[in-house]
């Protein structure tokens, strides 16, 4: 479903990604593991079409992001570590609004069972989110990709103003769209929390995609030590 088959990125001279291949496929939530500068961001960029690779190819369920961006972006859930909604609007507006330029139209009653499933607490709701805190915002951006139902969600830093119990609901609400049929990719530096929420881990250190595993064969633990190995080494 996500594909990206040898790329490489580079901005003034210095390679942000090189020569990067993994895949995700249908039902699968893969964790990109990797400090600030590490070649997430620039990844998921080119994922959504808005760089282009210097070599290689990304594809979305065999569409190219680079000659089909418009096509892919259709079927594709984004998360960001800063969502910009309209301060002007609640939050029931924005998700409306943002829907509405999906081409889906919900009532105002599931709109609000979906700030609610992404942990938006219902008092807030029709509160203008000019006045959210951080975190209140990142549930109205995840909710936003969820109403989308979209086969592909890419996801950078999504956990960043959750607390611990929004982050938790936030890993059950990305299993629920796997089990569905999604393929998700979620960049991130959060141990703890890529260790929770998915199925095969990547760590990407200086553009280079250094080791892959199962979270299945390795404990938080053990995931952390070698994770600060690669970083150290």
């Amino acid at each position: 479903m996500i594909k990206i088959e040898n790329t490489s990125k580079s901005y003034n001279g210095k390679q942000a990604v090189k020569q990067l291949s993994l895949s995700v496929a249908e039902g699968e939530i893969y964790g990109l593991l990797g400090p600030n500068g590490a070649g997430k961001s620039t990844t998921l960029n080119m994922l959504l079409g808005f760089l282009i690779p210097d070599t290689g190819a990304t594809l979305l369920n065999g569409i190219n992001t680079s000659t089909e961006a418009k096509e892919a972006r259709e079927i594709t859930g984004y998360i960001p570590e800063n969502v910009n909604l309209y301060s002007y609007l609640t939050g029931i507006e924005n998700l409306y609004y943002f829907c509405r330029l999906a081409g889906k139209n919900y009532s105002t009653e599931e709109l609000s069972d979906i700030l609610s499933a992404c942990g938006l607490q219902k008092d807030s709701h029709h509160k203008k989110t000019g006045a959210y805190s951080k975190g209140m915002r990142q549930k109205v951006g995840i909710a936003i990709a969820y109403a989308k139902k979209a086969k592909v969600y890419l996801l950078d830093e999504p956990a960043s103003g959750l607390d611990p119990l929004a982050s938790n609901e936030l890993s059950s609400l990305l299993k629920k769209l796997a089990e569905e049929g999604a393929a998700v990719l979620m960049a991130s530096h959060d141990i703890f929390r890529v260790r929770e929420t998915c199925s095969r881990i990547g760590i990407l250190k200086n553009g280079i995609l250094v080791k892959e595993m199962n979270t299945s064969g390795v404990t938080a633990n053990e995931l952390e030590n070698i994770y600060l190995d690669y970083m150290q080494g």
